[in-house]
């Protein structure tokens, strides 16, 4: 399957997390975000903290938790992990209708990136695993399984790890370079809107049923 002309990366967090994101216009990377208090965390501890100690081989002296992670699909299998709500490391069991999809545009992204001298790669698999690849140049995306990508059965283990692909922006990712927020429920839309009211950037909010298991 060959690289979409136009690809498009996804963030997920806790709907009760978008008030603060749009406060301070940007997404947080771990290294940051363990420094702060009050966020709805949906990942698990113990990844989290691994990756603040795993290099990004592209760009040496800085690691994993120094970037703001995106997938490039939507329907994650973290979500899935989420969904399920019976891994032994998630402390986080409210499922998946809270959670809501921010999407960008890849190339608007890494133009503003290099525009603004912040360093980005991508991984062909998960880059919380030490055997993670990274990249950093968009003439390699080709290198990611798109077919793993847009899969929607993961049980095979290469496809559950190519699907896993990430890609990361340091430090923080500015919330007006965020598109279109995908969410479970007309609830959740609601919630949506609401974390945004007043502010300049609002991107449209989209009830995406498919998005979600």
């Amino acid at each position: 399957m060959a690289t979409p002309a136009q690809p498009k990366i996804y963030h997920i967090v806790h709907v009760r997390n978008l008030a603060s994101i749009v406060a301070d216009r940007c997404l947080w990377c771990d290294a940051t975000m363990g420094q702060r208090q009050g966020a709805t965390v949906i990942g698990m501890g113990s990844i989290k903290q691994r990756r603040l100690t795993l290099p990004v081989s592209c760009h040496p002296s800085t690691h994993v938790g120094d970037y703001v992670p995106f997938y490039f699909c939507s329907r994650s299998v973290m979500l899935y992990v989420i969904h399920r709500a019976n891994h032994p490391e998630l402390t986080y069991r409210g499922g998946q209708q809270p959670i809501v999809h921010l999407e960008a545009d890849l190339h608007t992204v890494v133009q503003w990136a290099q525009a603004n001298g912040r360093r980005w790669a991508f991984s062909l698999s998960n880059a919380g695993a030490i055997y993670a690849q990274f990249r950093a140049r968009l003439d390699q995306l080709d290198d990611i399984n798109w077919m793993a990508v847009a899969a929607r059965d993961f049980r095979g283990a290469d496809i559950k790890e190519g699907k896993q692909a990430e890609f990361l922006v340091e430090q923080s990712f500015p919330w007006h370079l965020i598109e279109r927020v995908g969410v479970y429920a007309p609830t959740v839309a609601q919630q949506a809107t609401i974390a945004m009211d007043g502010h300049p950037r609002r991107p449209v909010v989209e009830i995406r049923a498919d998005w979600y298991y």
